[in-house]
């Protein structure tokens, strides 16, 4: 079920968060990751984009340490991190004829003891590749590859910082999550101004993380224990809404690491009928499972048979590709189409996801939608329901349709989905108050949504 036999460990990744099997770039054209060689690892790309998916190895003059990083660039060279003491090399692989080109990018030197420095998710475009240095004081942000020469620092930020999330298609933007002051919250990093300001603060005693965002539709899918005081819950909202963040009852899954790790695109001003693919780690396994804010509930399906687990992508149309390495295909990639998954009739139940047949590959598809047998889990309950507190009105339990950004309370706004409860009223997000009620063991408290600028970014 899962490729844990054949991942290297990695350095990189936030604290909690199960490590990715492979890169994607962010149109999904190519992949990388460190490929086993008997007792040996060396870089391999994947090309994603063609008719069949099919790899190059890219072995150096020396094979490579298990934590190296590696990120495929949009030309399809690949980007290698090889930390060294205090010192962290960067270089470019590329295939000529029958060996490897390598490009040295230069070196960034990270002095101060505590400091770790990790490859940030793929940029758009794929021109450029950046780095995050977080020591126990500030952070600094380096672009490390597609710049005039060598590794640059192109901004500071005070705290300790982790994550890294896109918020536009440029490359501009990123969201990082900042350890200040015992808590965190996610701030947003112009890098072409330096500038630092905030983007996510729920109450002033919780710790609030950006997990994932599609700048097309403006979906964000966040992680905070502001509903719940200890645990920490996921949540979903749209940036620039006049809504506060929802926590959808149904992405609580008992004894289980759910991760989001692919948001579809293009669906612009329907954030709602975004499809999220997750990833859930439990004491059966490693599975899929895909989500809408709109549906409510989540499908469950067995993970293709050596997948590279938490790697995936969702085309516009609505395809998660997901990519898998065995001994008889070792690169190959599963479809699971979003038609299908709403159609499936038999989702597995949580936590149990060995009881179902795996489906059938053909032609290196997945024919998800015949995966019945296994009873749907019992939906619990909705949305956490934000209450009314100092004049403003509270909303009921929303089917999902966020308002498109930003949205006026006047606005019109999208129909509910067959089934599902009226849609709440739009409600600002500052001086904005909401309440979560939870349907955990930790008791309910207001949660003030005293500083969340999520409707107020500006990009200049």
């Amino acid at each position: 079920m899962t490729v844990c036999a054949i991942e290297p460990p990695s350095a990189s990744g936030a604290v909690g968060v199960p490590e990715a099997g492979c890169v994607i770039t962010a149109d999904g054209s190519y992949a990388a990751r460190l490929a086993p060689a008997g007792d040996c690892w060396f870089a391999e790309r994947w090309t994603l984009d063609g008719p069949e998916p099919y790899a190059v190895p890219l072995p150096g003059n020396q094979p490579e340490e298990p934590g190296t990083g590696v990120q495929p660039m949009g030309d399809g060279r690949v980007l290698v991190h090889r930390p060294s003491a205090s010192r962290h090399l960067f270089s470019l692989l590329y295939p000529t004829g029958p060996g490897t080109g390598e490009l040295p990018l230069g070196a960034v030197e990270c002095p101060e003891p505590g400091t770790r420095l990790v490859l940030l998710p793929p940029a758009p475009g794929g021109a450029r590749a950046y780095a995050l240095a977080s020591g126990p004081r500030s952070s600094s942000v380096w672009l490390v590859a597609g710049g005039a020469s060598g590794p640059e620092r192109l901004a500071e930020v005070p705290g300790r910082c982790s994550g890294g999330v896109w918020l536009d298609g440029t490359g501009r933007l990123l969201a990082l999550d900042r350890e200040l002051g015992g808590r965190t919250k996610t701030v947003t990093v112009d890098l072409e101004r330096a500038v630092v300001s905030p983007l996510l603060q729920i109450a002033d005693d919780s710790d609030d993380r950006l997990v994932l965002a599609d700048p097309d539709s403006g979906l964000l899918l966040i992680s905070s224990d502001a509903p719940s005081p200890g645990q920490e819950r996921l949540g979903w909202g749209v940036l620039g809404s006049t809504l506060p963040v929802r926590f959808p009852e149904c992405l609580r899954l008992p004894d289980c690491v759910v991760t989001p790790f692919a948001i579809q695109p293009g669906q612009v001003l329907t954030p709602e009928n975004c499809a999220v693919g997750l990833r859930l780690d439990g004491a059966f396994g490693t599975w899929v499972g895909t989500w809408r804010p709109a549906e409510r509930r989540v499908r469950h399906l067995p993970a293709p048979e050596g997948w590279l687990a938490g790697a995936g992508v969702w085309t516009p149309e609505g395809v998660l590709r997901l990519p898998y390495a065995t001994r008889a295909t070792p690169c190959g990639v599963s479809h699971l189409t979003a038609a299908a998954a709403r159609g499936n009739a038999g989702a597995a139940e949580p936590g149990r996801p060995g009881g179902e047949t795996e489906p059938a590959r053909t032609g290196g598809e997945a024919e998800w939608g015949r995966t019945g047998g296994v009873p749907e889990p019992a939906r619990t309950g909705g949305e956490t329901e934000p209450a009314r507190t100092g004049g403003v009105p509270e909303p009921g339990r929303a089917g999902g349709a966020a308002s498109a950004r930003p949205a006026a309370p006047s606005e019109p706004r999208p129909p509910a989905p067959p089934g599902s409860e009226a849609p709440a009223p739009s409600v600002t997000w500052t001086p904005a108050p909401s309440v979560a009620r939870s349907a955990g063991s930790a008791p309910a408290r207001p949660v003030p949504l005293q500083q969340a600028p999520l409707g107020r970014l500006v990009t200049n």
